[in-house]
């Protein structure tokens, strides 16, 4: 066995050792010795009417306040222990929302995802084999790490958003995802070298908080296991329907990672019926998390997942179209995803970017706080989080039980192709 050595400020800023704890049984994190499975998501703050460029961390302490009193308890009661933030959420909130509610930060630089600014210029897609790219992103990681590193409540440094689709997509909405793996491979292989180097370079400064990038899918896994030897978490947003397929069993085989689901779910709204489809999307919440535990360390299958971030906590309203119709609740999709087989027709798309929420979001009040509406998935996952995964037991049995039980419970039935 071997360990590798990690660590946190502790909640009420007392020093706690967090530790990836790799061997036979597979990858686990340790949190001052005990054993911390990832029971996350996607966690944001958009009011109807506001887009990208509304900054939730620029309003006053009373108005943040409130509004993490309100959806941080909920995520408190749902079981949530960890949420995904990009950067730009100021290092005392982190340690705000760690104190007041237990819940720990995985903190996100885009890595260039959406662009960069060079030499006053702004360049909208990133090329990363351009020194200035690896200049500047290196200088940004430096400062990012010197400002969090002794942050009560941050849990790890997370590379990226689906850089790899980026190497295609010209625009920040959702496409198709590209399919051929060797377009743009010269490009790929520049991407995961500098996230490589960029985990070094964090590491070198913040040597006790772990470091993972996070890919679209497992695209270019080949090029990951080549030039990213000294990150040992991958994270993956990925969106396959029910079933993540073979996915445990080729990141283990192909690079030895833990993996970690940063994003993944359903969207609520069913394209064919043209209304709001909650069973569905908690449907497939349901077996996405029952095959992320089922893979855990020490439950017998390939042990090597560390847990996940739902996608995502409150639906955006701004996602199609990003600047227009702010105030509409579009349902129109956006990109094609044939894993989604209740709304799905060959030559459509189906996938509706602004009702991802698993929970519904009302307009804003006179002060700009809204109310959130839980949806059928909200329920089913606080249930799954019921579930102590390292209790002591292991026990694979008694796992695929509890979930049988929730399946009976909240009237969860398998769909069935067309």
């Amino acid at each position: 066995m071997f360990l590798i050595v990690f660590s946190s400020a502790a909640l009420l800023s007392q020093s706690e050792e967090v530790v990836l704890e790799t061997n036979e049984e597979g990858h686990r994190i340790l949190i001052d010795g005990n054993p911390f499975f990832i029971k996350g998501i996607n966690w944001d703050y958009f009011p109807i009417g506001t887009t990208y460029n509304f900054d939730f961390w620029t309003q006053s302490d009373d108005f943040i306040e409130k509004a993490l009193d309100y959806e941080m308890g909920l995520l408190q009661k749902m079981g949530i222990n960890a949420i995904r933030q990009y950067t730009g959420v100021p290092a005392r909130w982190i340690s705000h929302i760690y104190e007041e509610y237990g819940i720990f930060t995985i903190l996100n630089h885009p890595f260039g995802r959406y662009g960069l600014e060079i030499n006053n210029q702004w360049k909208s897609r990133t090329v990363y084999k351009d020194d200035l790219v690896r200049e500047k992103l290196l200088k940004e990681l430096e400062g990012l790490t010197q400002s969090y590193r002794n942050t009560p409540g941050l849990l790890l440094y997370l590379l990226g958003n689906e850089n790899n689709y980026g190497l295609f997509w010209e625009g920040s909405e959702t496409e198709d995802i590209p399919l051929d793996p060797f377009l743009k491979e010269s490009e790929a292989a520049a991407l995961y070298k500098l996230f490589n180097e960029a985990a070094r370079l964090i590491e070198s400064i913040d040597p006790y908080h772990p470091v993972a990038f996070c890919n679209g899918d497992l695209q270019y896994l080949d090029l990951i296991q080549r030039y990213c030897p000294d990150i040992d978490i991958l994270g993956t947003n990925m969106y396959r329907g029910e079933s993540f397929g073979d996915t445990f069993d080729e990141v283990k085989k192909t690079t030895g990672k833990a993996i970690l689901f940063t994003e993944f779910g359903a969207d609520a709204y069913n394209m064919i019926t043209g209304v709001e489809d909650s069973d569905s999307q908690a449907r497939y919440f349901f077996y996405n998390w029952k095959e992320i535990f089922e893979n855990a360390y020490g439950y017998g299958k390939n042990g090597n997942c560390i847990g996940g971030f739902t996608f995502q906590f409150s639906d955006g309203w701004w996602k199609y179209g990003q600047t227009r119709n702010l105030s509409v609740h579009d349902n129109i999709a956006s990109w094609s995803n044939g894993g989604y087989i209740e709304d799905y027709t060959e030559g459509r798309n189906n996938m509706n970017e602004e009702w991802f929420g698993i929970c519904a979001k009302g307009h804003p009040d006179a002060y700009g706080h809204y109310e959130l509406i839980p949806r059928k998935a909200y329920y089913v996952i606080k249930d799954i989080n019921k579930y102590k995964l390292f209790d002591g037991n292991y026990d694979i049995d008694e796992l695929n039980e509890f979930f049988n039980r929730i399946e009976e419970s909240h009237f969860i039935y398998r769909a069935k192709s067309k």
